[in-house]
């Protein structure tokens, strides 16, 4: 199949590491001929062309700033996204007929190219919904549901859940959000198609202690590590409550990795607190950071606990594939805490409420033998839930 694959993540290189160059991975594996289509973000000073990686054909496409850039212009850059892309398949691709378009959520702005290749190509359409916009910029009080604003993307949401013949969400929560505030899309075009990663095998057994000390970071205590986006998602304020209660202790250590928009006030938290048990690194590359992961004992994932959308956080993967249990404080909507929880990989709470995490670190810290079990079942859930060949799978059974 001539597959078109739409996203906003900037992939040059297929054979690096990310749930979306995994799967482009195993596509190309099983013999079809894999078209993306990624921005080129203005600040990057680079010109619209293609590139070939690995077999697959990747065409770059000049935009404005979405990321890392101010409200405006991340706003007009997101709408101007379909133009974009559609005018650099039409002078690029024109000649090819896709068969799949494939799509995956952030933005859900793509609706004019998909409609475009959709009706020239005949083409089958689905979508990989892994952000539901603009509920979840409402939850974090970003605009009313009442604003020009959410109208004007509520109606592009509806519209491209309309286009999409098949809509693959990360979780069974996923699915039931959609399902019931969407009432016009129909049951069976819903489906679980989770965040999936390729498989490298056994947690490496290589000394870690020459990464730590590069770091700073201490090699006699239980390290537990955050690692990814720092913004407003992820509530980083009860974050800085949990560091700032875990100075008590004398046998655990936080490792905060990452970057974003609330970068600036954690680390003027680092800076005003100077705390002994933690640190803040700035994003590592990405070889460092796995090391870095796989040097730990322990996975922390964070969510804003206004949140009525259920998300589910890709790096969970990383955690499960390096056999680390996962401690979660999220909304009362999302499935990742309670499913963490009935298959034993991981412990949850409301994000808000110390108390209760600080003793499920507790609950961590007192037996490794307990660690090593949890991390065990965690790899055992991804190997049969989380692989590039289920999320393949899920996929093509329509196709074929």
């Amino acid at each position: 199949m001539n597959i078109l694959f739409l996203t906003l993540h900037p992939i040059s290189d297929i054979s690096e590491r990310g749930i979306y160059t995994d799967l482009t991975r195993e596509f190309i594996r099983h013999g079809h001929q894999i078209h993306i289509v990624v921005p080129a973000e203005r600040r990057f000073h680079l010109p619209t062309g293609i590139k070939e990686s690995d077999g697959a054909k990747i065409l770059s496409v000049k935009t404005l700033n979405i990321q890392k850039t101010n409200l405006i212009e991340k706003g007009l850059g997101t709408l101007l996204l379909e133009y974009q892309y559609q005018r650099a398949i039409r002078k690029y691709w024109k000649n090819i007929k896709f068969d799949l378009i494939l799509y995956s959520t952030p933005p859900i702005t793509f609706n004019r190219v998909i409609s475009s290749v959709k009706r020239q190509c005949e083409a089958k359409t689905y979508l990989l919904l892994k952000d539901i916009f603009p509920q979840n910029a409402v939850d974090l009080g970003m605009f009313s549901k009442g604003s020009f604003v959410y109208k004007l993307f509520r109606k592009k949401e509806e519209r491209l859940y309309q286009l999409s013949d098949h809509i693959g969400c990360m979780s069974p929560a996923n699915v039931e959000y959609v399902l019931r505030y969407n009432p016009s899309i129909t049951a069976e075009r819903v489906e679980v198609c989770p965040n999936s990663i390729e498989l490298h095998g056994k947690k490496s057994g290589y000394n870690n202690s020459v990464l730590l000390q590069k770091l700073n970071i201490p090699t006699d205590k239980l390290l537990l590590i955050y690692g990814g986006n720092l913004g407003r998602p992820q509530g980083v304020d009860f974050l800085m409550n949990v560091l700032a209660a875990n100075e008590k202790r004398t046998d655990t250590y936080f490792v905060v990795v990452g970057n974003g928009t609330e970068y600036g006030k954690i680390s003027q938290w680092f800076r005003n607190n100077t705390p002994h048990n933690s640190c803040l690194i700035p994003s590592l590359p990405k070889q460092e950071y796995d090391d870095l992961v796989s040097a730990c004992d322990v996975g922390l994932i964070f969510l804003d606990n206004r949140f009525t959308i259920p998300n589910y956080p890709s790096r969970l993967l990383s955690y499960l594939e390096n056999r680390m249990p996962v401690l979660m404080a999220t909304d009362m909507n999302t499935d990742i805490g309670p499913i963490a929880e009935k298959n034993g990989y991981g412990l949850w709470t409301e994000s808000g409420n110390l108390e209760t995490f600080m003793e499920m670190v507790e609950f961590v810290a007192e037996d490794r033998e307990k660690l090593k079990l949890m991390g065990e079942k965690g790899y055992d859930y991804l190997k049969e839930n989380y692989t590039v060949e289920r999320t393949y799978r899920i996929i093509m059974k329509h196709f074929q």
